[in-house]
């Protein structure tokens, strides 16, 4: 038998739904970049409006009342860890700061108890996993080894309070919020200052735990210093005053136009 010759006409029909195959793909690809930019929802701005809730005191954020919570979890563990350290702590220095951290963190308990019964926020009265493990830790270490590990534990824990307190204080629109911030930053500055004075803080320790938890920069970094010579304190600009301009000169009246009587 002899072949049987193509159809010429399903060959045109498939080069046809090849182009516009190819066609709606290209089509796609064009409108899918301004769908999900131009058109996409989930950004920041959105997400604020939808976590953010009205209050007598002003709009409070999801990140507001995480800030509430936070400052209620550590007065939870960091309280009995202040009372520990007046026991176990074997130099001044360190029950020095076991007592700040006792005044200051029922200070604070008493400030956000009050904060989150007008907002009508509900409080933990237990610390978190993280906050027990570090309870334990405090717990099993003995001599100058629980200094060191109390001095280390608090201040990384103190530091990374301290960031959420700058944010919070910050962006807040709420007005108990923007307060309970104003105390936590005096107190959490506070406690930093008096754990770095038991002289058992490890600060290379503490940068590189910092860093493994934080985000790193979009932008380049600054080279690293050199040798650079002094540019001299900074002069204040004295304002200049605003130039003056002249007016422009006043119209004057078109000459009359010639009158045809003679």
């Amino acid at each position: 038998m002899r072949p049987r010759p193509p159809v010429k006409g399903k060959g045109i029909l498939s080069g046809t739904g090849l182009i516009i195959t190819g066609l709606a793909a290209t089509l796609l690809a064009l409108i899918f970049p301004i769908w999900s930019y131009a058109d996409r929802s989930g950004t920041g701005v959105d997400v604020l409006n939808a976590t953010t809730v009205s209050t007598r005191y002003g709009p409070l954020s999801a990140l507001d009342r995480e800030f509430v919570t936070k400052v209620r979890l550590a007065g939870l563990w960091e309280l009995p860890a202040g009372q520990q350290a007046q026991q176990k702590g074997t130099t001044q220095a360190v029950r020095t700061a076991g007592q700040h951290l006792i005044e200051g963190h029922a200070f604070l308990d008493a400030r956000v108890r009050d904060v989150a019964a007008k907002l009508g926020l509900e409080l933990p009265n237990q610390p978190n996993d993280q906050q027990k493990q570090w309870l334990a830790t405090l717990d099993a270490a003995q001599g100058i080894e629980y200094d060191r590990q109390f001095a280390n534990i608090l201040r990384l824990a103190h530091g990374k309070v301290f960031s959420v307190v700058a944010q919070v204080r910050a962006a807040t629109r709420n007005s108990l919020v923007r307060a309970l911030a104003d105390d936590a930053n005096t107190t959490v500055l506070d406690h930093i200052k008096i754990l770095e004075a038991t002289g058992y803080v490890d600060f290379d320790a503490l940068a590189r735990d910092m860093a493994a938890a934080s985000t790193p920069p979009i932008s380049n970094s600054p080279a690293p210093p050199g040798p650079a010579s002094d540019p001299g304190p900074a002069v204040p600009v004295t304002p200049t005053a605003a130039p003056s301009y002249s007016l422009p000169p006043p119209a004057t009246s078109p000459p009359p136009e010639p009158s045809d009587e003679q």
